[in-house]
Parts: structure tokens; sequence; C-alpha cells
């Protein structure tokens, strides 16, 4: 891991720990032939679940939200590399996917035999997938930070924590209340209970989901950040350090969640994001 320097710190140490959350989500949800998922035209999601299906000969099928447009952004254009079938839902539909009408719809569609994963792949077998990372880091450390979107990684980053040890997670969406309700639903069905280690900061959105500001902007290009997700959990914590809201000396490992900097082929084409090397290393 790599710490992050910054003078609003003080006496606060933050580590970054690189880590691509989408195939721990998927690593227990993927033994089935055919797969169907949803996502938004940008979703990282649906670009992982391509990506697997195509290393695992797995029959990928992904849900978008909203109209086609062509050409294809460079997210949806890899994943139709990769051999995801691409159908869309209005958005009225895609706000109903989860009801039984709708989900009755796509079976009829594409197959009673297909597994359906939900939106950012969060369920039961993601949870386990991610409560794998805690043992993986060696170094000493007292928080856990990561970015929440649905939930799923951080109700299993803290269900994989040590004795002692807290998870804290910063909601990228606006309202999102409801998100504490999520992750204790998806700790319960993965494990049958609910840990008390863990919390939700909902107070650095920045307007929302995709959703930013002048000032977030400047953060995340000052250091290299993906401002989606990334660059809202780090000025958040860099906000409660200045707040005081952790003890001095405290050590936090905040996960940055998505692709690796560098960027690769998949599926025969290349990725399409920034290959920049981050501003933080050292």
């Amino acid at each position: 891991m790599e710490e992050f320097l910054d003078p609003a710190l003080g006496q606060v140490r933050v580590f970054l720990r690189h880590d691509d959350n989408k195939p721990r989500k998927l690593k227990y949800n993927l033994g089935h032939a055919r797969v169907l998922t949803f996502g938004g035209a940008y979703s990282n999601h649906i670009r992982a679940v391509a990506e697997a299906g195509a290393r695992h000969g797995i029959e990928t099928i992904g849900v978008i939200r909203g109209e086609e447009h062509l050409p294809l952004n460079p997210v949806l254009a890899r994943a139709a590399a990769c051999g995801m079938t691409l159908t869309y839902l209005d958005r009225a539909a895609y706000r109903r996917k989860d009801t039984e009408e709708v989900l009755a719809g796509l079976r009829a569609r594409w197959g009673e035999d297909v597994a359906i994963l939900p939106e950012g792949g969060s369920n039961a077998a993601a949870v386990r997938g991610c409560a794998e990372l805690p043992g993986e880091i060696e170094d000493d450390y007292d928080v856990i930070c990561c970015p929440v979107g649905t939930g799923g990684t951080l109700a299993g980053i803290a269900a994989g924590l040590p004795e002692g040890r807290r998870a804290l997670g910063f909601a990228v969406l606006k309202g999102a209340g409801f998100l504490e309700g999520e992750v204790a639903r998806l700790q319960r069905e993965a494990y049958g209970r609910v840990s008390g280690n863990w919390s939700i900061d909902l107070g650095h959105h920045f307007g929302g989901y995709a959703r930013t500001t002048p000032e977030l902007e400047a953060f995340a290009a000052r250091h290299g950040f993906e401002r989606i997700y990334v660059a809202k959990m780090m000025y958040g914590i860099l906000a409660l350090a200045r707040q005081g809201a952790f003890a001095p000396g405290t050590r936090v490992v905040a996960v940055i969640t998505g692709q690796p900097s560098t960027p690769v082929e998949v599926c025969g084409a290349p990725t399409g994001f920034d290959s920049g090397e981050p501003r933080w290393r050292r």
C-alpha cells in the first residue's frame, strides 16, 4: 500500500489500497452458463460481467438503462466486444427492474435458466467475495474506507474485518439513507446477522451519483483520483480528519475501487480510460 500525504490529515495516516471490487463481487456469482445483469451506459459492473463472461465462456446479457445510442460509448463497446448481448429498458421500466413483473418479462425473453444479477452485482454471493479483502491486508490499520453505491462492498468488507476494526463507507448517491438498510440486508442474507462495525457517511455525495462540483473536480485532478467514487471518498476522509472525527494516530486504509491505473487489452478492445500515472505516487 502507498501512503496518501496531505497536511490536512494532521496525525491521521491514510494508506491507499488499490482493489477492483467488481471481480470480487463476481467470484461466487459465476457458476451459471448464462448471466443477465443491469447497469447504466457507463457501468463498470456491466464491463466487468462482460469481461468475466468472455474469460470463462459464460453467455452474458446486459440490460442497459435508457435508449440505445450509436456509436456505443467505450464501456458498452468493450462489453459488446467481449460478447455481451446488449438490450435496453426505458427509464420508467428500469426503475421497476426488481419487480416480479419486469423480471418475469426478462425470463420469458431470455429463458428461465438465465441467472439474474442485481445492478452493481450486490447480493449475498458478492458480499462473501468482498469479505475476503480485509484478510489480504498485511499492514496494521484501524479503519477501512470504501465508496458506497449499492452497499455490497461495504457489507462484505465489514463482515470480513478482524475484531476491533471498523469500516466507513462514503455514499456517492444523494438521499442515500436507505443504504444502511441495504447493507444490513445484504449481511443478513450472506451470514444471517448484521455486524455492528460499520457506518455510512452521507455528506460527501457532491450532488448525487455522477454529479460533481468545481471543487471536487479540482481535487480529483490534483491527485489523479476517479471522480464518481474515489474522489468523493478521499475528499470525505480529509474533511473528517479536519473535523477531528479520527483520533490522533488513527491508521486509515482507503480502498481505491475500480480498474487498475494501467490499461489492458480486454477482448481485443482497449479500455478507453485514462492511463496517466496518479499524481499521489511517490
